[in-house]
C-alpha cells in the first residue's frame, strides 16, 4: 500500500529555510508516512531547485502566488492525504505519532504554532495565533495544514489569490487541532516588531473580512 501523506510546500527564494523544514520531514519518511514532496515554486533565483532536487522532491513552478502554487501542488498530488507547509515552518520531533492519529481519527487538522524565537513578543504571538484557531477555525499557513484529499476537493481547494489564501480555504473547512507542535520562523517579526507586525495582521485580516481583494492587501503586505 502506498504512503498516505503528499507533502507540499510553496517556495520562492527559500533557500535558507528549506532546508530545515525538509529535515524535520524525514521522520515521516522513515515512519512510512510520506508518499512524496512536492515543492511548488513561485520562480526562484536562489538555489532552492537545487535544494529540492537534493531531497528527491517534485518539482514544478508557475506564477508566484502562494494560492497558486498550494492549488498547483495538490493537483499533482497522488496520496490520499495532503499536508500543505510553508517553507520555513518545522514539524517538532515525535509528530508522526499525532498526524497519525489524526487520520485515524479523520477531518482537516492543523499544528500548535510555535515560533523559533525567544521573548514575550514572540509567545504572545504564538498564543494569540492558537486561541483564534481554536475558537474562530482561522489556522493560518504557517500552522500546517492536514486534510484527506476528498474533503480538499469537496471545499473547493485553495483559491489562487497572492494572500489570505489559508483564511479563505479555512472558511469552508471545519477545523481540529492535531495536538502537536510546529515551529515557524520569525524574520518578519523580528524585521518589523512583533506588536506592529501584529496589529498589521488583524488590519490585514479586518480588511479582507470587509471585502478589500486580495491583491491590494498582498500589495499593503510587501509595503
Amino acid at each position: 500500500m502506498p504512503a498516505p501523506i503528499s507533502i507540499i510546500i510553496p517556495t520562492l527564494n527559500a533557500e535558507t529555510e528549506l532546508p530545515g523544514a525538509i529535515a524535520a520531514l524525514m521522520e515521516g519518511l522513515e515512519a512510512g508516512l510520506i508518499r512524496e514532496l512536492i515543492i511548488s515554486d513561485g520562480g526562484s533565483s536562489d538555489g532552492t531547485m537545487q535544494i529540492a532536487e537534493a531531497a528527491g522532491a517534485e518539482w514544478i513552478s508557475g506564477d508566484p502566488s502562494r494560492g497558486g502554487q498550494l492549488r498547483r501542488g495538490a493537483e499533482t498530488a497522488r496520496a490520499d492525504w495532503l499536508l500543505f507547509l510553508h517553507a520555513d515552518t518545522q514539524l517538532a520531533p515525535g509528530w508522526t505519532e499525532a498526524v497519525s492519529a489524526h487520520m485515524a481519527a479523520g477531518g482537516a487538522g492543523y499544528f500548535w504554532l510555535r515560533f523559533r524565537a525567544v521573548g514575550i513578543g514572540a509567545w504572545q504571538t504564538a498564543r494569540w495565533a492558537n486561541l483564534r484557531s481554536r475558537f474562530f477555525g482561522l489556522a493560518y499557513g504557517d500552522q500546517g495544514l492536514l486534510i484527506r484529499r476528498t474533503e480538499y476537493a469537496a471545499a473547493g481547494g485553495y483559491d489562487d489569490i497572492p494572500l489570505m489564501e489559508d483564511v479563505a480555504f479555512a472558511r469552508r473547512l471545519r477545523l481540529t487541532p492535531i495536538g502537536h507542535i510546529a515551529r515557524t520562523g520569525a524574520a518578519r517579526y523580528k524585521k518589523g516588531g512583533w506588536y506592529r507586525r501584529g496589529a498589521s495582521n488583524l488590519i490585514t485580516l479586518a480588511l479582507y473580512y470587509a471585502g478589500v481583494s486580495p491583491a491590494r492587501l498582498a500589495a499593503r503586505y510587501r509595503r
